[in-house]
This record gives structure tokens, sequence and C-alpha cells, in this order.
């Protein structure tokens, strides 16, 4: 008896748990606009911040730097040695 209430509390435990959420930070875009309020959302798709600003026009939002944000280094010139 005691086994299947395990059992059950276990499957429970695992039925209730929320679901996942989605990356929220888009790393291949610099700027991110941060919209407030009960909708509030974090949106990750502008590459400078006056096109961010742009679309905060009117909005209670606000533009900041992607924290995520990945850049690719240059490649390194090979210099021969003669």
């Amino acid at each position: 008896m005691r086994k299947l209430a395990l059992k059950l509390l276990a499957s429970a435990a695992l039925l209730t748990g929320g679901a996942g959420h989605a990356q929220t930070y888009d790393p291949n875009f610099p700027v991110c606009l941060h919209t407030y309020g009960p909708n509030g959302y974090i949106d990750c798709r502008f590459r400078s911040l006056e096109q961010c600003k742009f679309n905060a026009v009117g909005r209670p939002a606000d533009c900041e730097l992607n924290p995520y944000f990945t850049t690719t280094a240059p490649a390194r010139r090979r210099h021969d040695r003669r």
C-alpha cells in the first residue's frame, strides 16, 4: 500500500509541473524591447537602439542591450614567418 501511495504522489508531482518557458532573449540580436504591464514581454529582434526606440514610442517600454547577444570574433590573420 505504501509503494502505491508513493507512486501516486510521485506521478502527481511530475504531472503538476508547469510548462517550460522559451528563451526570452534571442542571442542573435543586440537590442531588446522590454514592454511593461500586465502582459509585459521582452522582444529581442532589434539591430540598434534607434530601431528599438522607434518601436517603443507611445508604449510603457524601454530599450536595453541584450545580455545574451553573441558576436563572432573576427578571424585572426595568419602571418607567415620567413
